[in-house]
This record gives structure tokens, C-alpha cells and sequence, in this order.
């Protein structure tokens, strides 16, 4: 049963909130120098997938143009020559779709269009600089499509899914012996098929490449999901070419990247524009700079704050995430009191950020210190976590040791990562003076791009437009009413 809270905040050091918190909170059937930020909830409508009112009345959009010109209309967002002219090329294909049908289901077979070389329709790869607003026009797109077997993920998300999914077939196939010895099952091809009988239209956001492992089954998965007929539309920083740049063996990576290119238009969006930073903070914070002593008191305040708003107390939570415990010693109801140190100097991951993200909607996380190459380890799972928490619309309430923009540099190596750099270039026979003693994995070069955009988003994490967003309402691209700056993001 969900409450939708709207409660004062108090007073805290010499910072008067004047605003009121809207506080989503789903109660289980089983049971700042200031201040908080304090949003006043916008209304919406409630639609389903398809943009369909609640009573079951027509799309009031007739695909994202038309959502995209309503919006400059009534002063959501400002007119902007770039994000008119990509949100026109997803209507084109919008139009495209209502008559096309996947592989199996046309007049013309597979077979036949790959012999004339000829794709039946392109999807679309929209790249730019963070906050330009490609997830925006994606989401325009998807939530006024009329394909029924459609799904919008995060890239990310979607990979860690095709990897369980691989596990599990390969846990439950015999092993083939021959007199060549045991054969390896394949699980690609019957993966694809399954990811295609699901859904035929992908809308991926954050596509992007960091992990070896990903890098070397792309090819193979998407030459697959292409040939059953799936379309692909996709959201990402980095130009197709520009993927998995300087990774590890990304000579056998590359040939996706023509495969990419072949099936999906790349369009480019950057008007230099980043419109997260354009809604700054409303009154108050949530995020805190300084010492564990000066922030401390600040955030303990938040909790309090949060304890008379669900009416808990202090809680240990533990949650099961594939066979494992994880312990979380602080939570209270729908809020997790945790630290840096627990959320990333631990062994976690993206599949633990995600069940976290279902299990809390607000996440406070202490102590947060400045990160380089020397704890790359650690900037990786912050990068990943804040990344989820965002993806998910969690609230986050962060204490750090510096400003966001200084979190992570490159920083000189110590004589002990020196060490391990070039034990691992000796276990993977590359020469310290070779062009692969560059690859990203040795540079950083990965990870500042990434936090480039951990930035805008930290940044857009602490507005009143995101905390006024309820996750756990239905709503769509057709139905938000946020303000001009912060809808025309991502």
C-alpha cells in the first residue's frame, strides 16, 4: 500500500524551510549547511505504455514529434534546433513501424533482403554530450510507440540480464563430448531468440562498452537479435566508433561496431547545452561538503527527519541477490543509511545497486572521498552505483569530502598499482611501450569520460524537479509535467 507523505521539514543551523517534502513511501504488507531539498508535487496523468489515458480513451500523442511541439507549447521546453530535428527522425521511424513486422512476418524473407543487402528498417543511434536530452526524445519515442513486444532498458541493465540469462541455459545443457574433446554450448543464438520473442523494439539508454566481457559476445548477440527482425534504438555519449575505446582486445570487438552502424542511423545531438545543470538546487541541499564531523550532524538530521515521516526505527536489513547475503545494518523502512565505504570498497555490483534501488527509494550515503587511479576499483563501483540509483529514480541524500566536480581525478599511480599495472601487462604478454600500454584499463582514460557524466547526474540528483519525481506512480513521456530545464535532460 503506497502513502504519498507530505509532511514540513524542520529548521536546521540557521536555514528556514519554507516548502513542503513529498515523500512516496511503500509500506510492506508484511510489514543543510542547511537543509533537505523540499519539492512541491506536480501533477500528472496517468497513462499506460502506449500514451492511452487511464480510462482507456485514444493516444492523446500521435507519435514524440507531437508530444515534442505540445511540450515547447505550453513552456515546458525551450525550442532547441538539434533536439527538433533528431525528435523528427524518430517520428519517421515511429510512422515506419506501424506498418513493419519483424523477421519471419514479412512478405519478403530474411533471407531474401540480406542477399539484396538492404535492411528494412534502420533503427537509431542518438550520441552527444550528457544532458542534451537524448534520453528525453527516447522516451517520447518508446512511450508513444504502438509496437506491443517493445522494452526500454538501460544498456548496462540489459547486459547484466543476456549474461544471467547465458548462465542459466549453459547450467542446464549436457555436456557434449566428441573425440575432439568436450564442446562448449553456445547459449547465443537461443538467447537471442528468447530477447526477440519478448521484444522486438529495444530502446537501450547509457549505451556504452567497458567490460571485456561484454565486448566479446556483442558481435555474436546482435548479429543474432538483427537477423530475428529486432530494432534497435539507442542513447549514448560516445559515437559508435568511439566505443570501447583503447579496451582490451578491441580488435575483435570492432567488427560491432560495423554491424551497429549498418542497422541502426547514427544521428548526433549536441547543442552544448547541459540542461541537468540548468535546475539547480532548490532551497536547501542534499548533498554536503566537508569533514565526517561537519557533515555528520547534517545528515543526521535527514534521518531524523525521515524517522517521524514513516514512523521507524533503526532496522538491519538483509537482502538475498543470487544465493548471497547482503547485510545492511542501517535502514529505516524505505531508507538505507550506508557509507561509501560499504557500498564500494566491498565486493558489489550492478545487480546489487539494482536490488537496492527496488528495496529503498532514498539512499543516504556518507563519506564519500576524492577518487584516482589509485582506487579506480572504488571510482568504478561509485560510477556504476550512482548510475543505477539515477536510472531508477532513487533519491540520494550524499556526504563528501570535496565538490562533486573534484571527486575523481587521474592522480599519479603509487609504486604499488605502478607494480600491478605492469604485472598485468606481463599475464597479458603486452609490452609497457606498446600502443595496448595505453588501453583505457591502465589510463583511466575510461573513467573520466564516465564521470563526466556522474557529475551531470549527481548534479540534476540534487534539483526539485528529481525529487519531485514519484517512481512508483505510473507515468510516461506523454503524462510529466516537469519544468523547462530539467525535461529537456539526459
Amino acid at each position: 500500500m503506497r502513502r504519498a507523505l507530505k509532511v514540513p521539514l524542520t529548521i536546521w543551523g540557521k536555514t528556514t524551510i519554507k516548502s513542503f517534502l513529498n515523500l512516496s513511501v511503500i509500506f510492506p504488507r508484511h510489514s543543510s549547511s542547511a537543509s533537505v531539498v523540499n519539492p512541491e508535487k506536480n501533477g500528472t496523468t496517468s497513462r499506460d505504455s502506449n500514451g492511452k489515458t487511464n480510462d482507456g480513451a485514444q493516444p492523446l500523442f500521435d507519435g514524440p514529434l507531437d508530444v515534442y511541439l505540445s511540450k515547447i507549447k505550453s513552456g515546458e521546453l525551450n525550442s532547441d534546433a538539434q533536439q527538433k530535428n533528431v525528435v523528427e527522425r524518430l517520428q519517421a521511424l515511429h510512422r515506419e513501424l506501424e506498418t513493419y513486422q519483424p523477421a519471419g512476418k514479412q512478405k519478403t524473407s530474411w533471407l531474401k533482403r540480406v542477399k539484396e543487402n538492404n535492411v528494412a528498417v534502420k533503427g537509431l543511434y542518438l550520441h552527444g554530450s550528457v544532458g542534451t536530452g537524448k534520453t528525453m526524445l527516447m522516451d517520447m519515442f518508446h512511450e508513444t510507440s504502438n509496437v506491443a513486444r517493445r522494452e526500454r532498458v538501460h544498456f548496462h541493465k540489459f547486459m547484466l540480464d543476456v549474461h544471467k540469462r547465458i548462465h542459466r541455459l549453459k547450467q542446464s545443457q549436457p555436456k557434449i563430448s566428441t573425440t575432439l574433446g568436450t564442446q562448449p554450448f553456445d547459449a547465443i543464438g537461443p538467447i537471442a531468440v528468447e530477447i526477440s520473442e519478448e521484444a522486438w523494439l529495444l530502446c537501450f539508454d547509457e549505451f556504452q562498452v567497458t567490460d571485456v566481457a561484454d565486448a566479446m559476445i556483442l558481435k555474436r548477440l546482435f548479429t543474432e537479435l538483427f537477423k530475428n527482425g529486432v530494432v534497435v534504438v539507442a542513447t549514448s555519449n560516445r559515437h559508435p566508433d568511439d566505443l570501447y575505446k583503447n579496451g582490451l582486445q578491441r580488435g575483435t570487438f570492432l567488427p560491432f561496431i560495423d554491424i551497429l552502424k549498418k542497422y541502426c542511423e547514427v544521428i548526433p545531438l549536441d547543442s552544448g547545452i547541459d540542461y541537468r545543470r540548468l535546475s539547480l538546487p532548490a532551497e536547501g541541499k542534499v548533498f554536503f561538503v566537508g569533514s565526517k564531523q561537519q557533515t555528520d550532524p547534517h545528515i543526521d538530521a535527514v534521518i531524523e527527519e525521515y524517522k517521524q515521516i514513516q514512523g521507524t526505527e533503526r532496522d538491519l536489513r538483509t537482502l538475498t541477490i543470487l544465493g548471497r547475503k547482503l547485510v545492511l545494518p542501517v535502514t529505516y523502512g524505505r531508507v538505507l543509511d550506508t557509507s561509501f565505504d560499504s557500498m564500494c570498497r566491498k565486493n558489489l555490483g550492478a545487480v546489487d545497486y539494482l536490488e537496492i534501488s527496488n528495496e529503498f527509494d532514498v539512499v543516504i550515503l556518507r563519506d564519500t572521498p576524492t577518487m584516482n587511479l589509485s582506487n579506480r576499483t572504488e571510482a568504478r563501483r561509485y560510477i556504476t552505483l550512482i548510475d543505477t540509483l539515477y536510472d531508477n529514480k532513487v533519491k540520494l541524500v550524499m556526504s563528501s569530502s570535496s565538490p562533486i566536480q573534484e571527486l575523481f581525478s587521474v592522480g599519479d599511480l603509487s609504486s604499488h598499482d605502478a607494480e600491478a599495472n605492469m604485472a598485468l601487462m606481463d599475464d597479458l604478454g603486452i609490452n609497457a611501450k606498446s600502443e595496448l600500454a595505453r588501453s583505457s584499463i591502465f589510463t583511466g582514460e575510461e573513467e573520466l569520460f564516465a564521470f563526466e557524466r556522474v557529475v551531470s547526474r549527481l548534479t540534476e540528483m540534487q534539483t526539485k524537479e528529481y525529487w519531485d519525481f514519484d517512481r512508483h506512480a505510473k507515468s510516461s513521456a506523454t503524462g510529466s509535467t516537469q519544468s523547462r530545464s530539467s525535461s529537456q535532460k539526459s
